[in-house]
């Protein structure tokens, strides 16, 4: 029997990977994105489709005649959730990507927080499915992943759906790769670096290669529930920065900090947290039988392999204008310089 899938935002870095999956899997899959591409490793069956997803109509059409799964990886608040809704008369299930920034602490803080004074949230390790959430609404990517969420599992019964909240996501075709912080200051040569919180800031990290692996268990076992998405281990920012030496065969001195980043343009990587963040990923083991297929260190050449191309000849700000537009100047090597000399480093 013809399983048919259709895959909302399928060019993008987890879309990509998913319709992999999927495609392995033995279904039929439609990949849909706003310019109807087609990946160069997706197998020759897969069927593009050309979509915006702002668009009801043509959404609609690309579902057709309907699907057994439909997944979506750029599902923003609660009118994208009305939308998949919408088509529930046509579509088996869906699978939605979502983020662990939904979040909140039992104080009421979250990602949204975390620039006033205290607002970093603390959050117990492992943090499960059934921490609390933000509140839905407009004022961001949280409240509006929160949104999503809500609707979505309140109609549960007309569209049963898995959302999963991913972590910070790495791997080809990343817009904003953390990893680009030590990749460039690798590839510029530089030998020094700081690091705040004594080096030990844990963000969890989430392979597409895992979450593709989700996504397929998923579409093979449908029903309405949220489920974090992370890899099987977290590592520390120091952990991570020496594993892209690694690869690079870089050899870099590290100033540890105790505290928070000295300014914004010495020390503050996007990996560089207070408090940890790791998830639990126990409930997608017992209620998908999943199991990670890769762990960060695994895929790490590809990734750096992957900025390093996207660097080549190009200021950085013109390779990742998401990156500079969420972080600000991450290379301000004069300010970095002038503080390791403070303290002669």
């Amino acid at each position: 029997m013809t399983r048919r899938a259709v895959v909302i935002g399928a060019t993008g870095q987890i879309g990509r990977a998913a319709v992999t999956a999927l495609a392995g899997d033995g279904w039929e899959v439609t990949a849909v994105s706003r310019g109807g591409d087609r990946d160069e490793s997706w197998p020759a069956e897969v069927r593009t489709a050309r979509a915006d997803r702002a668009d009801d109509g043509a959404l609609a059409a690309a579902v057709g005649d309907g699907c057994e799964v439909l997944v979506d990886m750029v599902a923003y608040g609660p009118a994208h959730a009305r939308q998949l809704v919408s088509l529930a008369d046509r579509v088996g299930s869906a699978v939605v990507v979502s983020s662990i920034s939904v979040y909140e602490d039992d104080k009421g803080r979250g990602f949204d927080t975390q620039g006033e004074p205290d607002g970093f949230p603390r959050y117990p390790v492992p943090l499960t499915e059934d921490q609390r959430t933000v509140p839905p609404g407009d004022t961001s990517y949280s409240t509006r992943k929160a949104g999503l969420e809500r609707e979505l599992l309140a109609a549960g019964d007309r569209l049963p759906t898995t959302l999963l909240r991913a972590g910070a996501i790495h791997g080809p075709h990343c817009r904003t790769p953390r990893e680009l912080y030590f990749v460039k200051r690798n590839l510029d040569g530089r030998t020094r670096r700081v690091l705040p919180f004594g080096g030990g800031s844990r963000f969890h990290p989430a392979s597409v290669h895992n979450l593709a692996e989700l996504i397929r268990l998923a579409a093979a076992r449908p029903g309405t529930r949220a489920l974090n998405a992370v890899d099987p281990d977290a590592p520390t920012v120091a952990e991570i920065a020496a594993a892209i030496d690694a690869v690079m065969g870089a050899g870099v001195g590290t100033v540890l900090l105790d505290g928070p980043p000295p300014s914004p343009a010495v020390g503050d990587t996007p990996w560089s947290v207070p408090l940890p963040v790791v998830c639990d990923m126990s409930a997608a083991e017992r209620e998908l039988g999943y199991r990670a297929v890769v762990r960060y260190a695994d895929r790490l050449p590809e990734t750096v392999a992957w900025i390093e191309a996207r660097l080549a000849g190009r200021d950085w700000r013109e390779a990742y204008p998401r990156m500079f537009q969420t972080y600000g100047d991450l290379f301000d090597y004069a300010a970095e310089d002038a503080y390791l000399d403070s303290l002669g480093a």
